[in-house]
């Protein structure tokens, strides 16, 4: 036999040998194996070489017993079959494999690398209509397999947990989009291809759409979904006609460009003025090519699901991809969204560009990173001198960023504001990052994203960007507190005003060398103009540092207990109950311990409590010789 056997079979595949006349097993050499009829046939495929597949694509691969490795001279030279039992044919690379564990192994190293693309020639190039699932999603309809929602078993990967995810991206797009029109945006890993569908569908000619995809089932699935959405497909710089796509008397101006690129190579061969990465994991291997052509006040979004890493679960991996020393604590999320935008900050400084961060977003699935380049040395510069080392105490979890400065400290726990290291035994503190020591959020545009957000009634958007623009400014929510700062260009929208900058495609549509510096200066000035004063960084955990035996106060009245205190604070998204706040944690667990109700009292108070003298200095006492004692 020849090495060109493959045993797969297809789920849709009918037996042949459903016949009078006698078969032989087409996996099996005759000798051990003869001819019988069919129902006997049937039996020995099921029970001998089916239960023991691998499926792949629709496919089955079935054990083989053929001698289909190639022949092999002899001691004497004669050339002879090598002696070799039960083995798979893989269907990408035809290779052989003796075990069906080391074929599974090999099927996802496939997968992996995006080699999906059968190697026989009469595989399938488009899916079946009837196995597709069509869903909508913020007015866009996309068709994706039944097992849309695993992305090791699917070329059409589609996550309806990432809808906020997109909302948020739309919303940065939609202000950039009114910025300067048109824009050249790019989805370098569309999968569906729903997010650049929800970008052309909405904003139509402000932008010009670019969807990416190295996997070919990939594109066709983009293309389906752009005819579904009555939408023209550019592909090859050929533009496809879709007249039968659409109904009777309907006009259609937009027009996507589909592209099967590596997403490297993409950003490397065309300039965009807006980029979103989401691949499968990790997105620092597609930073530098990002940073390397976009335009100057571009915007890179960037979304991480390798949260195990992130969230200090595979500390190795995370130390791999950023090389950042991490561990597990109370505000890990925040520390991943520093983590990330520090990988970003070192990507952007090799080609020479600085970055403002516009939004930081850690969520339970993905953490969200959006930044505006800043092209020059000098901008690269000082976005560099923000990567700082975090000094973290591991006893009562304080934190501070290092000093500036190259010169060693004699003792460098003189920087924490806890002094567990000379109450504590041992070493008491560990060096964290390098990280991003910077503000997380840029106030003005988060402004402008909300309005964008309830322009287009995203609503889970609005809620969160409140959030985010009470947390940007450290201050607690207020009705309609977060519109007052602008003051000129009212806009309203459901009885709500807002007031945003000048962006009228009139002093846009201007051309000469001096006007376009003109035009760049002003967003300059714009860009420094909306970076308010930063916020504090990090947050505590009320409940983390709650006191044993004590019955907290509720968190909205400990932010006001914080606010007469005379300090910053606010809720922040990364925690339900954490506080982001510029008081140290000394002063926040006095505050807290003040505040708070014996548990005997039956109940939380208002007020201060005044407890017995003997009880509040044994309390004090224990909390300046160890926080670590007050968990509960």
């Amino acid at each position: 036999m020849s090495g060109n056997c493959v045993s797969y079979v297809s789920h849709t595949f009918c037996l042949f040998m459903f016949s009078d006349e006698k078969k032989p097993c087409p996996l099996c050499p005759e000798e051990k194996y003869k001819a019988c009829y069919s129902h006997k046939l049937h039996r020995h495929l099921q029970n001998l070489h089916w239960k023991v597949s691998v499926e792949f694509e629709g496919y089955r691969m079935c054990i083989c017993h053929l001698p289909c490795r190639p022949v092999k001279p002899n001691f004497i030279g004669d050339q002879t079959f090598s002696k070799m039992g039960a083995h798979y044919h893989c269907i990408v690379c035809s290779a052989t494999i003796t075990r069906r564990t080391d074929m599974i192994s090999h099927i996802n190293r496939h997968v992996n690398k995006g080699e999906t693309e059968s190697s026989r020639a009469s595989a399938p190039t488009a899916f079946p209509p009837s196995l597709l699932i069509t869903t909508q999603q913020s007015a866009t309809e996309v068709r994706v397999l039944p097992n849309y929602s695993t992305p090791q078993k699917t070329d059409s990967y589609f996550n309806p947990k990432m809808k906020l995810n997109r909302q948020l991206i739309f919303c940065a797009l939609a202000v950039l989009a009114e910025e300067r029109k048109p824009i050249e945006c790019l989805d370098a890993f569309g999968a569906t291809g729903i997010m650049g569908l929800q970008w052309a569908k909405h904003l139509r000619s402000s932008v010009k759409v670019t969807i990416n995809d190295c996997n070919e089932n990939s594109v066709t699935m983009i293309q389906e979904n752009c005819h579904l959405n009555k939408m023209k497909v550019k592909l090859n710089a050929k533009e496809e006609d879709n007249d039968e796509a659409m109904g009777d008397g309907e006009e259609n101006t937009d027009t996507i460009e589909v592209t099967k690129m590596d997403a490297n190579v993409i950003m490397h061969l065309r300039s965009f003025d807006f980029i979103h990465l989401d691949p499968f994991g990790t997105s620092v291997n597609y930073l530098d090519s990002a940073f390397c052509n976009v335009r100057n006040f571009g915007i890179v979004s960037l979304t991480s699901t390798d949260i195990s890493s992130l969230y200090a679960k595979a500390q190795h991996v995370a130390l791999r991809h950023y090389g950042c020393n991490i561990v597990r604590t109370e505000y890990y999320k925040e520390l991943a969204a520093r983590i990330v935008i520090a990988a970003v900050t070192r990507a952007a400084a090799r080609c020479n560009k600085g970055i403002d961060v516009l939004l930081s977003v850690a969520l339970e699935h993905f953490v969200l990173v959006v930044v505006r380049v800043l092209r020059g040395p000098s901008p690269a510069d000082d976005s560099a001198k923000k990567i700082r080392y975090l000094i973290h105490c591991q006893w009562c979890e304080e934190r501070i960023f290092q000093k500036e400065g190259n010169m060693v400290e004699e003792n460098p726990y003189q920087q924490l504001p806890c002094d567990c290291h000379g109450s504590m035994p041992g070493k008491t503190a560990v060096v964290l990052g390098p990280l991003w020591s910077g503000a997380l959020f840029n106030t003005g545009f988060l402004r402008r994203m909300f309005f964008e957000a309830a322009h287009y009634g995203l609503d889970e958007a609005q809620s969160l960007l409140k959030t985010l623009v009470c947390e940007a400014e450290c201050t607690t929510l207020k009705p309609y507190s977060i519109y007052s700062s602008y003051d000129e260009n009212k806009q309203e929208e459901c009885g709500v005003y807002i007031k945003t900058p000048n962006t009228s495609a009139e002093s846009l549509l201007i051309h000469g060398k001096r006007k376009s510096e003109e035009v760049v200066q002003n967003a300059g000035k714009r860009q420094k103009s909306e970076n308010s004063a930063e916020h504090p960084a990090f947050y505590y955990n009320i409940h983390r540092h709650s006191i044993k035996g004590m019955n907290m106060p509720k968190l909205n009245k400990f932010l006001s207990y914080l606010c007469e205190a005379g300090y910053r604070v606010s809720r922040t998204h990364f925690d339900p109950m954490g506080v982001r706040t510029n008081a140290p944690l000394a002063q926040f667990k006095t505050i807290l311990m003040k505040y708070s109700a014996p548990t005997y009292t039956g109940g939380q108070v208002e007020g201060p409590v005044h407890l017995a003298e003997d009880l509040f200095r044994e309390r004090a006492e224990m909390l300046r010789v160890g926080t670590r004692f007050w968990f509960p």
